[in-house]
């Protein structure tokens, strides 16, 4: 039945614009500059990223502003933050201001590199592992378990009396010998999802080398979950770090670090609480700021969360 209530006029024919089809809906982008795009719109995570870039430039350039050396004694003794010490002085007279920037280059140091040695081995074991399966994978697994079960303090203080030292490459050391395993299982969990995908057995079947397959194909799509889990890391190194220079098992004069600094500080604490505060501020933000970061980015590289 017709309706004679429709008219003609009130009907538009749609045709097929051919230039209007040609168009991009979105400008053409990479995983990573899409990533980066999803960073700068997490406001905190980007003020993060601008703290840790400010501490790490004062860590290298802070002793050289303050126009003191981290060692050099006088006869200012324990004087509060002044004009003349930013920060105020030690026991020793000794600049607070040149003492935490150098101390916390010796902890960021141990941090990063200790955060990037142990992320490396892990990549290659738990890859190596996940994708030999069966026995092998057993076997290498129960290895891990069998390293994640001793504490790193024990070790600490082997290396100590067997090595007669408590410098930065003892410290590492230690870290480094049970902080790998972690980064191993996550690795391994990874590829195991991988090992079906369909450009994995495209790769078999052309008869490409396994070593190549993990290093061409698997590890660079763990890629984002690897960059997330370093920068979580990170913080824990330097905390660690902190912690047994702290209770006398780190770093060792004339060398000093965040950690030295507030156990310096702990005995005159009620009576110049400044000497305390900075190190201890410094520790606090550093980890902070390197933990919102990793949260971001963690955002920023999740696939499931692009718009």
């Amino acid at each position: 039945m017709e309706n004679k209530n429709l008219k003609d006029e009130q009907f538009r024919i749609v045709g097929c614009d051919d230039v209007e089809g040609e168009r991009l809906g979105r400008p053409q982008t990479t995983y990573w500059k899409d990533a980066w795009r999803r960073l700068r719109q997490n406001h905190l995570a980007m003020f993060a990223m601008v703290l840790l870039l400010v501490i790490i430039f004062l860590t290298i350039f802070g002793p050289a502003i303050s126009g003191y050396s981290y060692e050099k004694m006088s006869a200012d003794m324990n004087q509060t933050p002044s004009l003349k010490h930013w920060f105020g002085t030690d026991s020793l007279g000794r600049d607070l201001f040149a003492r935490v920037w150098a101390g916390g280059r010796v902890s960021i140091i141990i941090g990063v590199v200790g955060a990037v040695i142990t992320t490396v081995i892990g990549c290659i074991y738990g890859s190596i592992s996940a994708f030999a399966g069966g026995r092998t994978d057993s076997v290498m697994m129960r290895i891990v378990e069998i390293i994640s079960s001793i504490p790193y303090l024990i070790v600490v203080i082997l290396l100590s009396l067997m090595l007669d030292d408590s410098g930065i490459g003892s410290i590492l050391l230690a870290l480094c010998i049970v902080g790998w395993c972690p980064t191993a299982r996550l690795v391994r969990g990874q590829i195991l999802q991988l090992a079906n995908a369909e450009y994995v057995t495209a790769a078999k079947t052309l008869g490409v080398s396994n070593w190549k397959i993990i290093t061409r194909h698997m590890l660079p799509n763990t890629m984002s979950v690897v960059i997330v889990n370093l920068t979580f890391r990170i913080p824990g190194y330097i905390f660690s770090e902190s912690f047994l220079s702290y209770v006398g098992l780190g770093i060792k004069t004339p060398d000093t670090s965040w950690g030295m600094l507030a156990a310096g500080a702990q005995g005159s604490m009620f009576f110049y609480p400044y000497q305390l505060l900075f190190p201890a501020l410094m520790i606090g933000l550093t980890m902070l700021s390197f933990t919102l970061f990793g949260d971001g980015l963690r955002d920023a590289l999740d696939p499931k969360l692009r718009r």
